[in-house]
């Protein structure tokens, strides 16, 4: 393995639109959302870590999951566990692993991913963040995996690409587009030069703290005031004085439709970003009724197209339903057309505001 390789897994996100299941003490990446005896964040540690050494792989988390982390990823050394004092987007979260490896390592190569999305095809993605990681190594340049799209998704952000290959199989991008209305999407799709944005990034570090200079200097300000604390027993202190004079933005945002030195990888590796109970229904196995059934002990009557998930000690009997999403947890039962799943956020805030933060 090359030493120079390093991972950030970002795994602070609450989750929100996977409720009832995903609550703010226990959110979606470390849940076994479909049922497969891994939680996400198990699951894209293991993929990472068959071609990246794990002393190399760090989880970006608050500190209220600290121990979570610790808990699921037995393998992972604790001092790899960075904790922000708050959530401010993504921008500031690859800025707090990337000023800390341009410390350790000026030679380090680095990918950025969530933690919380499905790839079926570990082969492809492995063999894909390979060829990135080469690519980024030899050029200066911030890479992101694009998703050829299957349907005109509108949940979604797209990437347009050059007809033309710098190498094999990268192409500079030309425009970022932010999540269109569906007849954008269709036009998209049908010209077959966009991609979904995976919101997974590649580059060397140099380079992406070069980045945050020319494009997020307030970031890179505040960051490299402090860079001297960073791997040094003081580092959380100066890691709390940073945040609150961070931007809230993410690195799509702040540096990636800035930059000109941004290209895509086309990519194909059975690739979900779990954002919503209908990521999850498009993912799961449909029975003969087009149900997609999470729970050991449901039995569907006369119902079709459901997205179901209940605890596998539990027997759920459903009928007449179509086109609903069905989530039953110890506290909390949610019925829910699939088409209102986007205002699921809105549920949450409303039972927050009635019943308070017990069921959140």
């Amino acid at each position: 393995m090359n030493k120079n390789n390093y991972v950030a897994i970002m795994a602070g996100g609450i989750g929100s639109r996977f409720w009832p299941m995903s609550r703010t003490g226990y959110p979606k990446q470390f849940l076994d959302i479909l049922n497969t005896g891994k939680t996400l964040i198990q699951s894209t540690f293991e993929r990472f870590a068959r071609f990246v050494p794990t002393e190399n792989i760090y989880v970006v988390t608050t500190d209220s999951y600290r121990s979570i982390v610790m808990e699921q990823l037995s393998a992972l050394p604790a001092a790899n566990i960075l904790c922000e004092p708050s959530r401010k987007n993504t921008a500031p979260c690859i800025a707090y692993v990337s000023y800390k490896l341009a410390a350790l390592n000026p030679d380090a190569n680095l990918i950025c991913a969530p933690a919380d999305h499905l790839i079926t095809d570990e082969a492809s993605f492995e063999e894909i963040c390979k060829n990135a990681l080469t690519f980024t190594a030899n050029i200066k340049a911030l890479l992101t995996l694009g998703i050829k799209p299957t349907n005109p998704n509108t949940g979604y952000g797209y990437i347009q690409f050059e007809p033309r290959s710098v190498s094999e199989n990268v192409y500079k991008v030309k425009t970022f587009t932010e999540k269109p209305d569906r007849d954008l999407a269709r036009t998209f799709v049908a010209s077959g030069d966009f991609l979904w944005n995976a919101g997974i990034f590649v580059w060397q570090i140099k380079n992406i703290v070069k980045a945050f200079e020319n494009f997020l200097p307030e970031i890179h300000e505040v960051f490299e005031a402090e860079k001297n604390l960073l791997n040094t027993d003081r580092e959380t202190e100066a890691i709390e004085r940073i945040y609150p004079q961070c931007v809230n933005i993410s690195i799509d945002y702040g540096i990636m439709e800035k930059a000109d030195n941004v290209y895509v990888i086309p990519a194909s590796f059975g690739w979900s970003d779990l954002g919503t109970w209908a990521s999850a229904y498009d993912t799961l196995e449909k029975d003969y009724l087009d149900n997609a059934v999470a729970g050991d002990h449901v039995m569907i009557i006369d119902a079709t197209k459901n997205m179901v998930h209940a605890d596998n000690k539990k027997l759920v009997v459903l009928q007449g339903l179509e086109d609903f999403i069905v989530v039953d947890t110890k506290d909390v039962l949610l019925i829910c057309k699939k088409d209102k799943e986007q205002e699921i956020k809105e549920y949450v805030a409303e039972v927050k505001r009635n019943k308070g933060d017990k069921f959140i």
